[in-house]
């Protein structure tokens, strides 16, 4: 036998009153949403534009981009550098983009024997050189692993484009290029940062295999001006 409905105000019933003010709480998260995204836009467009510029550059010479990030900036840092080595919109050659969040044992053998705080900035000691790019994501921007990466990149002669929120106006200084969403709600911030991350994807494609007709396939020969250059030396190497 089936259960009775309780009927509320006016006939309504339970559920019905239920979903109707999911509905209504749907329909103003999903505005505060585009209204944080307006306020990004007219706070983060120069930036964007400009961390855009670095990351070609180095990609041009022959660098790599590294992501780094915790918890959901972890996920973030995964999602962009696959969005490079694999394929955005365009059907291109890999782009050289590594996240430092993936290798669980490096995480936790470094972890184990160092700490925590070191387990982005050991991977740049071995990996990173002059002119390679790292981006560092952190909502708070008190992230302390995330810090020591950014050290860790000066050190190695990298430019580093930083991802924060309002909060995170430290964090920002240490970084060449910041781009911070103009919120301190931290699902606003980390919307804000997929959102300038999107972006980044599409003009580093755009700038670096411009539509034109004939244009590249994924299977097509690297251009001679993408073509993976010689490994660069270390400083005092």
């Amino acid at each position: 036998m089936k259960r009775g409905r309780s009927a509320g105000p006016r006939g309504r019933t339970a559920e019905q009153d239920r979903s109707g003010w999911i509905e209504k709480e749907a329909r103003a998260l999903l505005h505060e949403s585009g209204r944080s995204l307006v306020r990004l836009e007219r706070h983060a467009a120069r930036a964007v534009a400009e961390a855009a510029e670095a990351m070609v550059a180095c990609l041009e010479s022959g660098g790599t981009v590294y992501f780094c990030g915790n918890g959901g900036s972890a996920a973030d840092a995964q999602h962009l550098a696959a969005e490079l080595a694999g394929r955005y919109l365009l059907e291109r050659p890999a782009i050289a983009a590594v996240a430092l969040t993936t290798n669980s044992s490096a995480l936790t053998a470094i972890g184990n024997d160092y700490g925590f705080d070191v387990v982005f900035s050991r991977q740049l000691e071995g990996l990173g050189a002059p002119g390679d790019v790292l981006v560092a994501i952190s909502t708070s921007g008190g992230s302390a692993n995330v810090v020591r990466a950014i050290e860790a990149a000066h050190l190695q002669g990298m430019t580093v484009i930083g991802m924060t929120g309002l909060r995170g106006t430290r964090f920002a200084r240490l970084c060449d290029v910041a781009l911070v969403t103009p919120s301190a709600s931290t699902p606003r911030i980390q919307e804000g940062h997929i959102a300038m991350g999107h972006a980044l994807c599409q003009l580093i494609e755009h700038a670096m295999f411009p539509a034109r007709p004939g244009a590249r396939t994924a299977g097509a020969r690297r251009s001679r001006s993408t073509r993976k250059a010689p490994r660069r030396g270390k400083p005092g190497r």
